[in-house]
This record gives structure tokens, sequence and C-alpha cells, in this order.
């Protein structure tokens, strides 16, 4: 498909919480899934617990897929950090706009998991314009969300998603 990977992916680094930015198409699942390939690790999602039924949910699960009830009431920062406790390796892929659609401001819980988890954040933008996946270095949080959210957001103002229109802008 012609895209290229730049930067480097560190494969020691068994836990941590990679967000992928702009996200907003369904074909950046299939980036991602093609730019795992390039690496042989396992890399976790979350998905609602919905797409988990029959026949999706098997693939799903052995995609890296953790089903995330989003009507619960349990503190869904605290239910991911469980999973990163019970589990040896855990990648965890997530868009932290939330959606899809255009917004202005990143949700915040991507950086508490990463947090309390006590696991690195490792920025991955989606560059359709010029069709390559960027990894940037890992980086570590320093408990001044405003400061380090403010970083990781200046990563990403120049990729174009695949719908340019609902590219993250600040």
């Amino acid at each position: 498909m012609g895209w290229k990977v730049k930067g480097e992916f560190d494969p020691s680094i068994k836990k941590c919480v990679l967000i992928v930015v702009p996200h907003t198409s369904w074909f950046d699942f299939f980036i991602g899934v093609f730019f795992r390939g390039t690496y042989p690790i396992e890399i976790n999602f979350l998905a609602k617990q919905e797409l988990f039924r029959f026949p999706l949910g098997a693939y799903l699960k052995w995609m890296g897929g953790i089903p995330l009830n989003r009507n619960k009431t349990e503190n869904k920062v605290e239910a991911i950090v469980k999973i990163f406790d019970s589990k040896e390796i855990m990648r965890l892929s997530l868009s932290p706009e939330g959606t899809r659609k255009k917004v202005t401001q990143w949700k915040s819980g991507y950086y508490y998991i990463a947090q309390k988890a006590n696991v690195p954040i490792i920025p991955i933008g989606f560059d359709y314009e010029n069709k390559q996946v960027i990894v940037f270095d890992a980086f570590t949080v320093t408990n001044d969300f405003e400061k380090d959210s403010a970083y990781l957001e200046s990563l990403f103002t120049t990729i174009k998603g695949k719908v340019p229109a609902f590219s993250y802008t600040r």
C-alpha cells in the first residue's frame, strides 16, 4: 500500500499506552493492523463489548482486543489499570480523541491510565497525507497533566488523518 514506518518501536517495552492520533476513520484499524504486522509483538486495544459477540468476538480477542463495558458505572481508568496489573505484556492502543469525529480537546483517560499503571506513553501518528506511521519516542508522565498533554498534543498538529477535516487541531 506504499506506507512506511518512521521512527523505531522498542519491542522490549512490555507495558505501555500507545496513543494513536489522528483517529478519523475506520481505516485506522487496518493501518494499525498492518503496522502491528511489521513487529512480532502483541498490541492490545479496547472496543465496546457489544463487538465481541459471535462471529466477530473470537477474531477481535485473537487480535488483542479487550472488551470494555461502557455502560457500567465502574471507574474505567481503574478497571484498565487492573488489566495492566494482571498481564505480563500489555501494550494498549488508544485514541485520546475518543471518536472519529473532529475534536479540539483530547480525553484524559490515556494519561491517567499510564500514570496509575506506571507505564510510558508511546505516541504514534497515522499520517495519511505522507503515507507513514510515525513512531515517537516513549514518554514518561511527569504528573503535570497540563504540560505533558500540551507536549503530546503538539506532536500531532501537522499530521493529517484519512478524513483531514476531522484531524486533530489544538
